[in-house]
């Protein structure tokens, strides 16, 4: 008898689904169970996420990512500065870059070439348990509690939320200023060495808050090689959440000047505002500076520098005032007198300064490079803006506060400032002098002996940045005494020439050969004589050239001709009367900064001024030198 078997295909298939359904489940709860916590970087993406602010800045944290400058050769220098290779060359195999912005994230890949750079690795993100996780927190979230509120060893930079409203210290002609159109952008440099976090990402929010998107090409964090942990990977990561935010990192102690440079390198910006990194911005503070610049790119601008106190975080809004310096080429703050305020056509018009700030200036990006950037022989940090100064006003250019750009600035304490090495800013002093100062270099050392005597030591190599004015076509020192700063012109005696005023070029001597008055006679070259008496001259100690008669006539100008004048009295305005006999034997008349020159026309042996070049017809010499006047 045959039995008949059922087909077992639908069972058997159901058995099946049954079994992987099973798998299935059992798989997830292995997954779920030994799934990792979250990380302190995911908890703080959601945070910000959540509170994502409306001024376009997002902080949503991505995967960030370290880059490395490829050295090609080892050894081999780079030049960032287009026309001036033997100034400013840094090696790439020491610099460690992370530059990781949202912008930047969409165009890199693991393992892919981006120029010279290569991906190296996703930073570890073990660290990040160590980052001040409070720190990170914007305005609205940043409560606290009471205990922390309350704990004495805790900074109050640290327990101020990253963003505040300033107060609005604008004069109210300033609020009706709207920015033109065409403005160019800016490039916001900070150069940081183990700078407190809070700060540090205060001062780049304050910036990116107050600083319209359309203008602001980038802020350049440079990081001259800081070693507190926060300031590592957990930077990297908050950098990588930040638009328009680049990071970069130098494996060598730069100081302030050599990072600032290299910051300017990476640059891409039409202007470049340099920043220290413990500032707050007022809205509207960028816009001034831009104007002023595009309206002529040889100005250097800074803006009003008010004072943020560094143990209270108080804000307290600056008087008018303009950089100045003494003759120890320290720079000071100086108040506008009443004079200088009614002689400003407005009370926000730009204000005339002999030197700019260290904490916050804005130069033309290519100005900055074409006239040498900053001098890369200077050492670490100081001086440096005395150098942007002189080179500004002596080369064609100037210098302004603007006082409708207001930036707060956290003046460190005694303290905290106190590692500095004072022979580091001495040797700056030195080669500023010894560059820019020309014959009233002697002022400075006789000022700061101790500075003489390391000259003698250090003996700095100028001669680059003597070549560099001579192909800018810079002015002298004088000038910048007559026409900028003449307050600072020394009161002391000089050294006193007299007798006969000779000529290299022609071997005669300096002459007037009118007969009975005198008074307008052009200065000529005629052979010398001793019993001339139009002959017998002087250089006295106030810097005028005296002919020795009753009348007492002075050499003056006419049309840049040398004439006889009747002498003007004394008092501290520089005019045209005041010559300086530097030791090469040229004769500069200090207000126009040129020099005497005999037979500048063809015509004639008359004395003219003339672009100084040191040409014989420009070298003089008296008979006698006398010692240095007793006060």
């Amino acid at each position: 008898m045959l039995l008949r078997t059922r087909p077992r295909s639908g069972r058997s298939r159901l058995q099946f689904l049954l079994l992987s359904l099973t798998l299935g489940c059992v798989l997830m709860m292995l997954i779920v169970l030994h799934s990792p916590p979250p990380t302190l970087h995911q908890a703080v993406t959601a945070q910000a996420n959540k509170h994502s602010p409306d001024a376009g800045y997002r902080l949503d944290f991505g995967d960030s990512q370290e880059w490395v400058l490829e050295a090609e050769a080892e050894g081999e220098e780079y030049s960032f500065l287009d026309g001036l290779p033997p100034l400013i060359s840094l090696q790439e195999d020491q610099l460690l870059v992370a530059v990781a912005s949202p912008r930047a994230r969409r165009s890199q890949s693991q393992g892919r070439r981006q120029g010279s750079y290569q991906f190296i690795k996703h930073t570890s993100r073990r660290q990040d348990d160590q980052a001040p996780e409070k720190d990170w927190r914007t305005e609205e979230d940043g409560e606290e509690s009471e205990e922390e509120a309350l704990t004495p060893n805790k900074p109050l930079g640290a327990r101020l939320p990253l963003r505040r409203v300033l107060p609005e210290v604008r004069h109210p002609l300033c609020l009706q200023q709207h920015p033109t159109s065409g403005l160019p952008t800016a490039s916001v440099i900070l150069c940081f060495h183990d700078e407190a976090w809070p700060t540090l990402l205060r001062t780049v929010h304050s910036i990116l808050d107050t600083a319209p998107r359309a203008l602001l090409q980038e802020i350049i964090l440079v990081d001259d090689l800081s070693q507190q942990e926060p300031l590592k990977s957990a930077l990297s990561e908050y950098v990588a959440g930040l638009e328009a935010v680049k990071l970069l990192r130098s494996n060598k102690r730069l100081g302030t000047i050599g990072a600032r440079m290299l910051g300017a390198t990476r640059a891409t910006g039409d202007v470049l505002v340099f920043m220290d990194t413990h500032c707050e911005c007022h809205p509207g503070w960028l816009e001034p500076l831009l104007s002023r610049i595009a309206g002529d790119r040889s100005r250097v601008v800074s803006p009003v520098i008010d004072v943020i106190d560094w143990k209270t975080l108080q804000y307290s809004a600056s008087t008018l005032q303009r950089g100045a310096l003494d003759w120890k080429l320290d720079f000071r703050w100086e108040a506008l007198g009443e004079q200088e305020l009614k002689a400003l056509p407005s009370p926000i018009s730009p204000i005339r300064s002999p030197v700019v700030p260290q904490e916050v200036v804005a130069v033309d990006r290519h100005y900055f490079q074409n006239t040498g950037a900053y001098d890369p022989l200077l050492s670490l940090w100081g001086s440096e803006n005395l150098e942007m100064s002189f080179k500004a006003w002596l080369c064609g250019g100037s210098v302004e506060i603007l006082p409708c750009s207001r930036v707060g600035y956290i003046y460190q304490s005694q303290e905290a400032s106190s590692g500095t090495d004072p022979e580091v800013i001495l040797r700056n002093k030195i080669r500023i002098a010894e560059t820019w100062l020309s014959s009233f270099k002697e002022t400075f050392y006789r000022h700061i002996p101790e500075a003489f005597a390391l000259s003698k030591v250090v003996k700095p190599d100028c001669t680059e940045r003597l070549k560099l004015q001579r192909r800018l076509g810079c002015r002298t020192f004088h000038w910048f005494l007559a026409n900028v700063y003449p307050e600072l012109y020394p009161s002391e005696h000089r050294p006193r020439f007299s007798g006969k005023l000779h000529n290299n070029g022609f071997g005669l001597c300096a002459d007037c050969q009118a007969e009975g008055d005198i008074l307008g006679c052009p200065v000529t070259l005629a052979p010398c004589s001793n019993s001339r008496q139009q002959q017998n001259l002087e250089h006295t100690s106030r810097k005028e050239i005296l002919l020795g008669s009753p009348q007492r006539l002075c050499f003056d100008v006419r049309g840049e001709q040398v004439t006889l004048q009747t002498c003007r009295e004394e008092g501290p305005t520089i005019h045209q009367q005041f010559w300086d006999f530097q030791e090469d034997g040229m004769i500069i008349h200090i207000l126009s900064g040129k020099c005497v020159e005999a037979g500048a026309q063809p015509s004639s042996k008359d004395l003219y001024l003339h672009q100084c070049d040191g040409k014989p017809s420009q070298l003089w010499r008296f008979d006698q030198t006398h010692p240095v006047e007793e006060r």
